[in-house]
């Protein structure tokens, strides 16, 4: 390989000067030894020693998920790939088109390798039931479906196929998380595996009530408890939150709602535990704020109770047309 010789203490700045003029051969390591450096060139250099000196190439990195797929699927196909997928701690999970399933051994290899994380696997149904999980099949790594999430500090422990949890809603915990006024009493009607109630007791001294009907996000609730340095208290409760609320004696400054396709059929239950000027973050599958808008002021009115929306923001895009949509409202 043809290379530039130069003293070691001129190595640095004689690289920058090749690589300016488009003469460095970016394919290849630059070798040092005790005394010279030696640079690769893709072309003469005048005003320099010239040698011949046998030389490591350079890893190709991919830039992206889809190079990695270049000669193994065509254009088409690479295309046709939604290349956007969730990485859960060292789990990532990919949505393969069915028309593409009989490529998801080879897409599933390149993930693997791409993200270099433990385990890949691919969703085979949507969330369903009241305990909200999916059906997943494991495709690369190690079939090991337990990880550790980390977000804005705090550590979350889950099973993915125990249990749902949405890395998407980072910015939308913090969010809410940042709005929270020290001494809050806080239910949240659907908590999963806790991120919500975790990440706000991380940075705040509240009081949470954490409800979930599924008992295995109930179980990692109470391991992530444990996880994390807390300033705040989180109660857990396993059931259906309309019969838990019952043995409730107390009224809540905030109410989390984040179960965006059934929280409307929860809200009689939310303005009932409300407290006088508390908030409820309710959120639902929609394509504009206005049917949301809509539930809120009818429940607040059937309980005599009057709502002033706040805030309202598209937290992520759901399907073409439709996206899980946040609405704060504040109750008197």
């Amino acid at each position: 390989m043809k290379c530039v010789k130069v003293p070691l203490k001129q190595l640095n700045d004689t690289r920058i000067k090749l690589m300016e003029n488009g003469q460095m051969n970016m394919e290849y390591r630059i070798k040092a030894s005790d005394d010279y450096g030696y640079i690769p060139i893709n072309s003469d250099v005048n005003d320099y020693e010239i040698v011949d000196i046998e030389l490591e190439p350079m890893k190709k990195v991919p830039h992206n998920f889809s190079e990695l797929l270049e000669g193994e699927l065509s254009r088409e196909e690479i295309e046709n790939l939604r290349t956007s997928f969730d990485t859960i701690g060292d789990i990532v999970i990919l949505e393969i088109p069915e028309d593409l399933e009989d490529k998801k051994q080879i897409i599933g290899d390149a993930a693997l390798k791409f993200t270099k994380r433990k385990a890949i696997y691919m969703k085979k149904s949507a969330i369903k039931g009241t305990t909200r999980v999916r059906d997943l099949e494991f495709l690369s790594g190690v079939d090991d479906s337990v990880t550790i999430h980390k977000e804005h500090g705090a550590r979350l422990k889950l099973d993915v196929r125990e249990v749902y949890f949405s890395p998407r809603l980072a910015t939308e915990r913090k969010r809410v998380m940042e709005s929270v006024r020290e001494g809050e009493k806080i239910l949240d009607m659907f908590c999963g595996i806790g991120p919500f109630p975790i990440v706000i007791a991380r940075n705040k001294e509240t009081d949470i009530t954490a409800v979930d009907i599924n008992e295995s996000a109930i179980r990692y609730l109470n391991e992530n408890i444990r996880l994390n340095k807390l300033k705040g208290s989180i109660t857990s409760y396993c059931g259906d939150v309309k019969q838990v609320s019952q043995s409730f004696n107390l009224k809540f400054d905030r109410i989390i709602m984040n179960l965006p396709g059934l929280a409307y059929s929860f809200l009689d239950v939310a303005v009932n535990l409300i407290e006088d000027g508390g908030i409820i973050n309710y959120y639902e599958f929609s394509d504009s704020y206005e049917q949301g808008i809509k539930r809120l002021e009818n429940a607040c009115q059937k309980a005599g109770k009057k709502v002033e929306i706040m805030n309202c923001r598209k937290v992520k895009s759901t399907s073409p047309g439709e996206w899980h949509v946040a609405i704060d409202g504040k109750v008197y």
